[in-house]
């Protein structure tokens, strides 16, 4: 499926703002709110639109540290990957797992409360995954960008 300009403003529109309405979304980008809900609906059902979700912050959850971990496997065959992926994705601290190009295998972004608590991670977790050679973190001192809107143009 091939977005056209109204599909890409109804994706635009509810990046910034998922709680909208289907009639101030319908009205935002120029449809009647049941032609709005069918597109909506077929955006929906193609992959397009992957989901809704309210964002909570970490900090306000006690996880004030965020260490970027990178991760070495024993090799890149497809059972190691899998194995690897279907462990990783256990781990409630994960944010986010990247299958990697170049030196390392694997980049995660794991939230923890402190550096006690990554201690604690990277010893019940992350040395316990399956094929784990090497592992390097990396503590974020402050977050600079953290976007959650990909960028749509509205022709």
């Amino acid at each position: 499926m091939s977005p056209d300009r109204i599909d890409l403003a109804i994706m635009d529109a509810l990046q910034r703002d998922g709680r909208m309405s289907n009639a101030a979304l319908a009205e935002k980008v120029g449809l009647s709110q049941s032609a709005c809900s069918r597109r909506l609906d077929i955006l929906e059902r193609s992959g397009m639109i992957t989901g809704y979700h309210a964002r909570i912050s970490p900090t306000a959850m006690g996880n004030r540290m965020t260490a970027i971990v990178h991760i070495s496997l024993s090799g890149q065959f497809e059972k190691t990957l899998s194995d690897f992926e279907a462990a990783v994705k256990r781990c409630p601290n994960v944010l986010s797992c990247h299958l990697m190009s170049g030196e390392y295998d694997y980049i995660l972004r794991i939230a923890a409360r402190d550096l006690q608590d990554y201690e604690r991670i990277h010893k019940e977790w992350l040395t316990a995954m399956p094929h784990v050679t090497k592992i390097n973190s990396s503590f974020a001192l402050r977050e600079v960008v953290d976007r959650t809107v990909v960028g749509v143009e509205v022709g």
